[in-house]
């Protein structure tokens, strides 16, 4: 294999797994699981200390409250709630919250 052609197959690291991940569509579950990660962050401690179960699935938040009352106010909130993950995403990662 000549120097030339070896140069043009040469990619980066970063690159190369940026592909697979597309590849095998794991860029957006890495999305959400940055998301999840940063749920205290994004909520603030209150809502996080009385957050049981979080997941994302099919474009839906799923939040398990311990405290009817977080789940009342929060229920409330669902478009700010939608809308700060998004925006941490970069993209519309989430279109509706469901209160368990």
């Amino acid at each position: 294999m000549n120097d030339r052609k070896r140069e043009q197959e040469e990619r980066s690291l970063g690159d190369v797994i940026t592909r697979i991940m597309k590849a095998y569509q794991l860029d957006d579950k890495m999305i959400e699981m940055d998301v999840l990660a940063r749920w205290e962050e994004l909520m603030g401690r209150a809502v996080a200390v009385r957050t049981k179960k979080i997941s994302i699935r099919n474009g839906v938040l799923h939040l398990e409250l311990d405290s009817s009352v977080m789940r009342e106010e929060l229920m409330y909130g669902k478009s700010i709630i939608i809308q700060r993950i998004n925006e941490t995403a970069g993209k519309e990662l989430i279109r509706d919250v469901w209160f368990s």
